[in-house]
C-alpha cells in the first residue's frame, strides 16, 4: 500500500543528499578541505568558530550529519512499515552506504587530501544518490501501481542503461580532474598544448570534455527513443534530462571561462549530481513502466504473461 509519507520522506532524503553534494563541492572549490584539521570533531568541539574556511568545511560535515540520520529514520521506518524484501534491503544499503563516506571523508582529513581518497569519497556520494533516488521511487505511487504492459518500442530501456553508465563514468572523470587542479589544464574552449602544460593533466581534461560530448549525444538518443516510445510521461521526463545536460555543459564552460569561480564550479558539481539522479530515475520508470519488445510480443500472442505489477 502507498504511504505518501514515506515516500516524501525518502524524496527529501535525495533533495538533502544533493544539497550534500554541493555544499561539498563548496569545500573543493574555495580551498577549505584542511580549514579543519581533526576528525570527526572540528578542533575539538562540536561547534568551531564559523570563520574562513571552517564554516565550509563544518558546514559540509553538519550536513552530512543530517544526511545521515535522515538515512538512518529512513531505514528503521522501511524495516518497520516495508513488506518488500528488497526495499528493506535496500534502504540498509542507503544506510551502510553513507556510513562509508562518512569514513572516507575522515580518512580523506586524516590523510592530507590524498587524490584517490579524496576522489572515492566524491564517487561514493554520486552512488549514495543512486541508492537514494531508487528507494524513493521504489516507495512512489507510480511504481506501486505500474502495470508495465506497453511495449518498448523505441528501445529506451537500454539506452537509459547506456547514460547512465556514461554520465556515472564522467563524474569520476571529473572528480579525478577536480582533485588533480587539471581544471584550468586547458583554459579557453578551444585545446591549445602548450609544451609548458603536464600532458597526464592535460589529458584528463580532454577525457572530461570528450566525455561531455558523449554524454549529450547519448542523451539525446534517450530522448529520440522515449519519443518513439509513445509514454508522455518518459518523454517529458527525457526531455527534462535533455535541459540539465545542456546546462551542464554551459556551467561547463563557465567553470573555465571565470578560472573556477565558486559558483558556477560548485554549481557544475552539483548539476552532474542532478543529472545522474534523473538518469538513473527515467532508467528505473523505464524498466517500471515498459517491457522489452520481444516479451510483449510474446504477452500478445499469448506465450507468455504480462509482467507482474509488485
Amino acid at each position: 500500500m502507498f504511504d505518501p509519507w514515506r515516500h516524501r520522506f525518502a524524496c527529501l532524503t535525495v533533495a538533502a543528499t544533493v544539497g550534500l553534494i554541493f555544499v561539498g563541492g563548496l569545500v573543493t572549490s574555495t580551498g577549505s578541505g584542511l580549514s579543519v584539521p581533526d576528525w570527526p570533531l572540528s578542533y575539538g568541539m562540536l561547534m568551531p568558530p564559523m570563520v574562513g574556511g571552517v564554516r565550509f568545511e563544518h558546514s559540509h560535515r553538519l550536513v552530512a550529519g543530517f544526511v545521515g540520520l535522515l538515512t538512518l529514520a529512513l531505514a528503521i521506518w522501511n524495516s518497520r512499515a516495508e513488506p518488500r524484501r528488497a526495499v528493506r534491503r535496500l534502504a540498509w544499503a542507503a544506510l551502510l552506504a553513507v556510513v562509508a563516506q562518512a569514513l572516507l571523508g575522515g580518512l580523506t582529513v586524516r590523510l592530507l587530501l590524498p587524490t584517490s581518497v579524496s576522489v572515492a569519497h566524491a564517487c561514493l556520494a554520486q552512488t549514495f544518490l543512486c541508492l537514494a533516488v531508487a528507494l524513493a521511487y521504489a516507495t512512489s505511487r507510480e511504481w506501486l501501481s505500474a502495470q508495465g504492459s506497453q511495449a518498448d518500442e523505441g528501445g529506451l530501456r537500454p539506452a537509459t542503461v547506456v547514460a547512465v553508465a556514461a554520465v556515472y563514468a564522467q563524474l569520476v572523470l571529473g572528480a579525478v580532474m577536480r582533485h588533480m587542479d587539471a581544471g584550468l589544464e586547458i583554459p579557453g574552449i578551444w585545446p591549445t598544448f602548450d609544451r609548458g602544460l603536464d600532458a597526464a593533466l592535460v589529458r584528463i581534461h580532454i577525457a572530461h570534455r570528450l566525455g561531455a560530448v558523449a554524454v549529450l549525444a547519448l542523451v539525446v538518443r534517450v530522448v529520440a527513443a522515449a519519443r518513439r516510445g509513445g509514454d508522455g510521461r518518459l518523454r517529458r521526463h527525457a526531455a527534462a534530462l535533455l535541459a540539465v545536460a545542456l546546462a551542464q555543459a554551459a556551467l561547463g564552460a563557465l567553470t573555465v571561462l571565470t578560472g573556477k569561480a565558486v559558483l558556477p564550479s560548485t554549481a557544475h558539481v552539483a548539476g552532474g549530481a542532478v543529472l545522474l539522479g534523473g538518469s538513473v530515475l527515467l532508467l528505473l520508470r523505464s524498466r517500471r513502466l515498459l517491457r522489452p519488445r520481444a516479451a510483449a510480443a510474446a504477452a500478445d500472442y499469448g506465450l507468455a504473461d504480462p509482467a507482474p505489477t509488485s
